[in-house]
Order: C-alpha cells, then structure tokens, then sequence
C-alpha cells in the first residue's frame, strides 16, 4: 500500500510536468498558426523531437535498449495521437483555449471506456460515475449547445478520442517497453506522417525566423509532456493519472483571458469546480483500494 501511494505521488509529479508542458505547446502553436498550417507543425515538431531523441539515444549509448517489438502497436498508437494532435492543433486556432481544453478532457471518459478492453483494468460503477461527472463539467465549460458545433468544437471533441486511444496503447506499451523507446517510435513515426501529409501538394513552408523559437518550444514541449506522460502511466492506472490532467483547465483559463482577452463566464468557473470535484473524488477512490 506504502508503495503505491509513493508511486501515486511521483505520477502526479510527472503530470504537473505534463501538464506546463501542454500549456506552453497551445500558446506557442497559436503564435505560429499563421504561418505554418498544422501538418508543418507536427512536422518541425516531429523532426526536432526525432533529432534529440536520436542525439539522446547515441550519447547514452542506449541503442541496444531501443526494442522493436510491439511495432503495430506503435503504428497504431502513433496513428490515434497524430490525428489526435493535429486535430487539437487546428482547433485552437479557430475557438477559445478553455473551450479546446473542455473538449479534450472528455478523454478520461473514453479512457475508462477502453481501458478494461485493451489493459484489463477495472471499470468499477464508482470509476464510471466520476467519469460522467468530469464530463458533465467539460461540457459547461465548453458551452457547445450556445456556440454551436462548428468544425472546431467537432476537432476539438475528436481529438479527443485521438488521445485516449494514445493514452491507452501507451500504458499498454509501458507494461513491456522503456520510456525511450516509446519516444523514439513517437518521433520517428509521427516525422513519417508529417512528411505525408505536410508535403502531399509538394510546398511546405520553413519558419520564419521569428517563429523558429516557438516551433522549437513546441518540440520541446511535445517531448517533455510524453516523456512525464509516459513516466506517469507507467507509475499509476491509466484511470488516475488521465483526470489529473484536468489542472490544466484553470491553468489555460487563466492564460486565455491574460493573453488573449478571452472572456471567463460562471459557466466555465463552475465547471472548472465540478471537474475538479471529480478529480478529487477518483484519487480518493483510488488511495482507498
């Protein structure tokens, strides 16, 4: 029990590192939407990333440690995030940062949803009923019956499935894989798509000086949040480390309003708390296993 709770504690340790990461990746990606499209992005992102995972790799002489079992799994994995990403990348440029965030935190809902099919764990009806709660919060602050589902509200809530189904192969991998070679797969595959899909029409545009440092910081940060990410489900059930996530919702209010001028109403304040209420309730739930 001793034992779990220490690795319970270093997991959420690692999300808060997630968390700061995936934060600073929405504002740099906004500050570059204008320029580069969303496969360019994730294709600079991809290829930095794949450059100091590959620089990592050689300086630690960790090559032998880089398995190549499981290589459907990582297709596959790879597949649910890029969409995922790209998805979430659009999104953000075409409606506010809270709503994006909303929507995206219906994953741990898919989450619990997949999980006892693809990792075994358990769905209990208290696990479920926490679900639907930080559900039920997402959808206030995220008001998509008053805006309307345009094409971002609809990327915004696939992406959402994108990731969960990320989370869940992820947890699946780290039961057999290292956390390098999770990253290394990441890169090297999601590099793969971005060249597809970025340069299918035969033009893909370089950053700009002035927008290098922020595709940088988006590499950076891509990198980092999945290494704390992949860290955290290694160390606790996908079903707690995925609502934990939900810190980040306050955190880009905040910014979103600092920033960017967008507006804070008291549906998304109380839906901020009901999120948190249900994140509350599912680490209780799970210290008292």
């Amino acid at each position: 029990m001793a034992q779990r709770q220490v690795q319970h504690t270093k997991a959420f340790f690692y999300m808060t590192g997630a968390i700061a990461s995936f934060v600073a990746m929405a504002v740099a990606e906004r500050a570059v939407s204008l320029q580069l499209d969303t496969f360019e992005i994730m294709l600079f992102r991809s290829l930095i990333g794949f450059l100091l995972v590959l620089g990592f790799i050689f300086v630690r002489g960790e090559r032998k440690n880089i398995s190549r079992r499981h290589m459907g799994i990582h297709v596959i994995r790879n597949l649910f995030h890029f969409t995922g990403q790209n998805l979430w990348f659009f999104a953000i440029t075409v409606i506010p940062l809270a709503q994006v965030f909303a929507l995206e935190f219906t994953t741990p809902l898919w989450i619990l949803i997949l999980s006892p099919f693809i990792l075994g764990e358990r769905l209990t009806r208290k696990k479920i009923t926490v679900g639907l709660i930080g559900f039920g919060g997402a959808l206030l602050v995220a008001q998509p019956a008053l805006s309307g589902l345009g094409f971002g509200v609809i990327s915004a809530a696939l992406a959402a499935i994108g990731f969960a189904g990320s989370i869940v192969l992820t947890k699946k991998l780290t039961q057999s894989e290292t956390i390098l070679t999770v990253l290394f797969y990441m890169t090297l595959f999601q590099l793969g798509f971005g060249v597809v899909c970025a340069g299918y029409d035969g033009d893909i545009a370089l950053p700009s000086a002035p927008n290098l440092p922020w595709v940088i910081l988006i590499a950076c940060a891509g990198l980092t949040a999945h290494f704390s990410l992949t860290t955290a489900l290694s160390l606790a059930p996908a079903t707690l480390i995925a609502p934990i996530d939900f810190i980040r919702l306050p955190a880009i209010v905040v910014i979103g309003f600092v920033v960017y001028s967008e507006p804070v109403d008291a549906l998304v304040i109380l839906g901020a708390g009901i999120i948190f209420a249900a994140n509350y309730i599912n680490i209780l739930g799970e210290r008292d296993l």
